[in-house]
């Protein structure tokens, strides 16, 4: 009798994995990308573990998802992969009857080009690309990406270890489009970041807010949200979007095709659009936010003083959001495999 119930036990237990562990979600994120205390209030009120991995680029996440080996339910891309993951159909449509909360953000930010119709992505962060620099290092603020170029800053400037947005500003220093796909376009690009390369102290991504809070470098590209952390823990340094223009990006949460658990993402979703976990994460992350009712939260006035977070108008009428470049994102991969290797 005792081993026909534990027979029925197991059998149960085999079935019914969420019953027998607990129910759970798996995200997918950035480092340092949402405030460790959200994810710990959102298991207390749901009853829902998290688990928790981060990547470090668009690149690196796609790739995990793409082949298949990986199933979460919830993840943080940017803009055009999203376009890229809605063609290659590895996103889901979002139920929004289930995200009331979607209420909270701004209509601006809904429909953008990268999503027409904000049918598989819920607008979480916002931001630029520009250069951190160190003000009692660099004599005269930059206005322009040529500093990137500058002698002045051999072996003390960090660049991003990300193909795309490096190459971009490369691209825009030679002259052309951020999002150019002409051959002889990304060749200058390659050659100008080739001629760079032995100026630059590290390729760097998550690593770039310790090593510029300690004063290792005086100049660096990075994103607005981490040059507002740095910023905070550092008071010698300061940010700018240069005058040639930049990178505007849009970071949306998304559910995956192959989700397991998508009334918990769901659920996860509407948390994260919920008033006070956006302000929560504004304060952790540094990155601006959609969420209108959050900035009513934060004090309107106090979250729009932040040049980093609320650019001027003329700022991001020099700004590009990055497309999806189809086949010839492989092209993009050559290049950045040259560069890397060169030397």
């Amino acid at each position: 009798m005792k081993k026909l119930l534990f027979a029925a036990l197991a059998a149960l237990i085999l079935c019914c994995p969420l019953l027998a562990l607990g129910e759970t979600i798996s995200v997918y994120n950035w480092g340092d990308y949402i405030e460790p205390e959200v994810l710990k209030m959102f298991t207390a009120e749901t009853g829902i573990d998290v688990i928790y991995e981060t990547f470090e680029t668009n690149e690196d996440m796609y790739a995990k998802i793409a082949m298949g080996g990986s199933s979460y339910d919830v993840i943080i891309p940017s803009d055009y992969m999203i376009e890229r993951m809605i063609q290659e159909n590895l996103l889901q449509r979002i139920n929004w009857e289930n995200i009331p909360n979607v209420a909270n953000i701004d209509p601006r930010f809904m429909n953008e080009s990268y999503d027409p119709e904000s049918a598989y992505s819920v607008p979480y962060t916002w931001g630029t690309m520009g250069i951190l620099y160190n003000t009692e290092t660099v004599e005269e603020a930059p206005t322009s990406w040529q500093t990137l170029m500058d002698e002045t800053y051999y072996m003390d400037m960090l660049m991003l270890n990300s193909p795309r947005d490096t190459l971009a500003i490369a691209l825009v220093m030679c002259g052309h489009d951020l999002n150019s796909i002409d051959p002889a376009d990304l060749e200058d690009a390659k050659q100008l970041l080739i001629e760079q390369k032995p100026m630059v102290l590290a390729y760097v991504v998550d690593e770039v807010k310790d090593k510029m809070i300690g004063g290792e470098a005086s100049v660096a590209l990075v994103w607005s949200g981490d040059a507002t952390f740095c910023m905070s823990e550092n008071d010698a340094l300061d940010y700018v979007v240069p005058q040639e223009g930049s990178n505007v990006f849009y970071d949306s949460i998304c559910i995956p095709a192959n989700a397991r658990n998508v009334s918990g993402a769901e659920k996860f979703i509407d948390f994260l659009c919920r008033a006070d976990i956006a302000a929560m994460n504004y304060e952790y992350v540094g990155y601006a936010i959609p969420n209108t009712a959050a900035i009513e939260l934060l004090g309107e006035d106090e979250y729009n003083d932040s040049p980093v977070n609320n650019p001027p108008q003329d700022v991001l009428d020099k700004c590009q959001v990055f497309k999806y470049l189809g086949d010839d994102t492989k092209l993009y991969d050559q290049v950045w495999t040259e560069i890397i290797s060169e030397f």
